[in-house]
C-alpha cells in the first residue's frame, strides 16, 4: 500500500545526491531537482519548480559557507553577478507562470544539453587551478550574464549554477575551485530572489516534503565539498554532464512519446 510517507522517505536519499552534486561542481543540484520532484516525489511542475529553487537554495549556502572559510570565494564577482540576477528571476518567473508543464519542461532540454556539454568541455580542459586571486572582469559583461542567468533561474526554477560556473571559468578566467565557491555564493543569492517571486506569483509547494528534501539536500552539500576537495575536477565534471545528458534524453523521451509529465 502507498502511502504520503513513501515520497517524504524517497526525498532523503534523493536529496543527498542532490547535494553531493551541488557542493562539489558549484551547481546542477536543480537540474535533478525538477525531475526528481516531478517524476519521483509526484509534485506537479508548478510547485516543483518552486520547490526546487528552496532546496538549492538552501544546499547552496551550506555549501557556500563551507568553502567561503577557505577564502575561495570571489565576493565583488558574486555580487555584480547577482543583483541583475535578481532583476532577471522576476522576469523569468512571470514567464514560468505563464506556460504549461509540458512546455516548461520542454524548454529545459536544450538548456540540459548545452550545460552537458560546457561542463564536458571544461572538465577535458587542463587549465591548472588559479590559485594567485579572484579575476576582476570589467562589470559590463558581469552585469549581462547575472541578468541572463536570473531569467533562466526565474523561468525554470533552478539554481542556475550548472550555467554560472562554465560562464564563471571560461568566460571570466576564474579556476574552476573559485568559481565552484563563487557560485555557491552566486546561486543562494539568486536562488532566494527568484523563489520570492514566485511565492509573489501565489506558488504553492508542499511544505513538508520540500523541508526534507532540502535538509537531506544540505546535508550532501556539506559532503560535497569535502568531495571537490579530494576529487580530481576532470572525473567530477565528466560525470555530472554524463547524468545530466541521459536526464535530458528522459526527459525529452516522456514528452515525445510517454504524455509528459504528471498533472499537479
Amino acid at each position: 500500500m502507498i502511502t504520503r510517507l513513501d515520497p517524504l522517505l524517497l526525498a532523503v536519499p534523493f536529496g543527498l545526491a542532490i547535494g553531493l552534486i551541488v557542493g562539489a561542481v558549484g551547481g546542477g543540484g536543480a537540474i535533478l531537482a525538477l525531475p526528481v520532484l516531478v517524476y519521483v516525489l509526484g509534485e506537479g511542475v508548478g510547485p516543483a519548480s518552486t520547490a526546487s529553487l528552496i532546496v538549492v537554495a538552501v544546499a547552496a549556502a551550506v555549501g557556500a559557507g563551507a568553502l567561503a572559510r577557505h577564502g575561495e570565494a570571489c565576493w565583488r564577482l558574486a555580487l555584480l553577478f547577482s543583483a541583475p540576477a535578481a532583476v532577471g528571476s522576476l522576469l523569468g518567473a512571470v514567464a514560468n507562470a505563464a506556460v504549461s508543464g509540458s512546455v516548461l519542461i520542454l524548454s529545459f532540454i536544450p538548456v540540459m544539453v548545452a550545460a552537458a556539454l560546457a561542463t564536458w568541455q571544461r572538465a577535458g580542459s587542463d587549465r591548472p587551478e588559479d590559485r594567485g586571486g579572484c579575476p576582476q572582469p570589467a562589470a559590463g559583461p558581469v552585469l549581462a550574464a547575472g541578468f541572463a542567468v536570473g531569467a533562466l533561474t526565474g523561468f525554470f526554477g533552478v539554481g542556475g549554477g550548472f550555467i554560472v560556473v562554465p560562464v564563471l571559468t571560461v568566460a571570466f578566467g576564474a579556476g574552476f575551485r573559485r568559481a565552484v565557491a563563487t557560485s555557491l555564493v552566486i546561486i543562494t543569492l539568486t536562488g532566494l530572489a527568484a523563489l520570492a517571486s514566485h511565492l509573489v506569483a501565489g506558488a504553492a509547494p508542499d511544505v513538508g516534503l520540500t523541508a526534507v528534501l532540502a535538509g537531506a539536500t544540505a546535508a550532501g552539500a556539506l559532503l560535497g565539498t569535502m568531495v571537490n576537495r579530494r576529487l580530481p575536477q576532470r572525473v567530477l565534471g565528466r560525470a555530472f554532464a554524463v547524468v545530466v545528458g541521459l536526464v535530458a534524453v528522459a526527459l525529452l523521451v516522456d514528452i515525445v512519446a510517454l504524455g509528459g509529465p504528471p498533472a499537479a
